[in-house]
């Protein structure tokens, strides 16, 4: 099954892009061809934009596929207040397909990306072919349901204590990249040693005084004090008008949407699938490699009901 991951040392060419004064990264594929269809693919957060390697190689055959570091990621700028609001970065991916000029557009996101590219696609439903959503939909009823019985006051309390807590972490430094590949494959043991290897290799900067340290702010992952309301996200859904396929790991955290009601926000999709892999987590993708492939090749293709 892993055979297929190896050969991930080749890097993909890089383009910059502006927005809001960062200066943000994009890894492309067929750089040079801009007369394939566009796929861009949107990484979760505390991830980066080469853990699409494997993914990208397999559609570049008949895609150009652009893959950026969010904000706050990989080798894109981090923002100076240490805000990450999804808003902006739904308005750095408008502005990066801009930037390369297309006007029809296949989306793949995962987690946080999946979230982002929910909402563009829900804004821009004009320009989007296919969307594919990997645990994307973000809290499910039930930790809405939760946090709305905390009172407004106690909740932002709460977000700002956070935000100290966070203004205070410097990154953590590990001796090299082979401590970090221990630290990935303790916290992800479904990872094959490939994997771990590549995703550790373009996932660490080094310092400076020696070390390595993940390649992203922590700030990432703090909530923000900003964001549209749930009424607001569940209408941008519900604007979607492309095929949707929604993906889940039965061992994730995440909650199905045919199990908990959130599949009636599309109303709009042109197609909607929802399919669930056994035995894999949050980062099925990587986990079920080769059967998420098989069934991605078939969603982005018009293939057979069940995929």
């Amino acid at each position: 099954m892993h055979g297929a991951l190896a050969n991930t040392d080749t890097s993909p060419p890089r383009v910059t892009f502006g927005s809001q004064r960062l200066t943000l990264s994009c890894a492309l594929w067929n750089a040079a061809d801009d007369r394939r269809p566009l796929a861009v693919l949107v990484h979760g957060a505390l991830d980066q934009a080469r853990s699409w390697d494997w993914t990208a190689r397999r559609l570049s055959d008949r895609y150009r596929v652009a893959a950026p570091d969010l904000r706050g990621h990989g080798l894109s700028d981090w923002v100076s207040d240490g805000d990450y609001a999804i808003m902006d970065m739904v308005y750095d991916l408008a502005q990066l397909i801009d930037h390369l000029g297309r006007d029809r557009i296949t989306l793949i996101g995962h987690s946080l990306g999946g979230n982002i590219v929910l909402r563009y696609a829900g804004l821009f439903p004009e320009r989007v072919e296919k969307l594919v959503c990997i645990e994307g939909l973000g809290p499910s009823p039930k930790m809405l349901a939760d946090r709305a019985e905390q009172a407004p006051d106690a909740r932002i309390r709460q977000w700002i204590e956070n935000r100290r807590a966070r203004a205070g972490k410097e990154p953590r430094v590990m001796a090299d990249a082979d401590a970090a590949k221990e630290r990935m494959a303790r916290a992800h043991p479904k990872l094959s040693p490939e994997q771990v290897a590549h995703l550790t290799q373009t996932g660490v900067r080094a310092m400076e005084g020696g070390g390595v340290r993940w390649a992203y702010d922590k700030g990432v992952i703090a909530p923000t004090g900003s964001d549209i309301s749930h009424e607001d996200f569940k209408f941008l859904i519900a604007k979607i008008a492309c095929p949707v396929w929604l993906v889940y790991g039965a061992q994730s955290w995440a909650s199905n949407p045919e199990k908990d009601g959130r599949i009636d926000f599309f109303k709009s999709a042109a197609m909607l699938k929802v399919t669930e892999f056994q035995d894999a987590g949050h980062w099925l993708h990587h986990e079920q490699f080769e059967l998420f492939m098989e069934r991605l090749e078939d969603f982005l293709s018009g293939g057979r009901d069940d995929a």
